[in-house]
């Protein structure tokens, strides 16, 4: 997880990082058991307001798993300019 402050919240943000999970073992309960430990850890922080994650746009299974744990889908797209010699 890394932390970034939301000026707009008065909170910290956790995002989840670089969710990897071996197909065999997807729908198994995996990511649900490290999301419930995750909001275990958050109740004891008053400075968190919540957390986010990326998921690619045609991972479908992903984003159901995030939607049927509470999470959702915000408004938003990504841009990068990536730096290049």
């Amino acid at each position: 997880m890394t932390k970034e402050w939301s000026d707009w919240r008065n909170g910290v943000f956790w995002w989840i990082q670089s969710v990897f999970v071996k197909k065999e073992y997807r729908r198994c309960g995996i990511y649900r058991s490290m999301y419930q430990f995750i909001k275990e850890l958050a109740n004891d922080k008053e400075d968190v307001c919540g957390f986010r994650l990326y998921v690619e746009q045609d991972n479908n299974i992903g984003q159901e798993t995030y939607r049927v744990l509470g999470m959702t889908q915000l408004p938003y797209l990504m841009f990068e300019e990536s730096k290049f010699n």
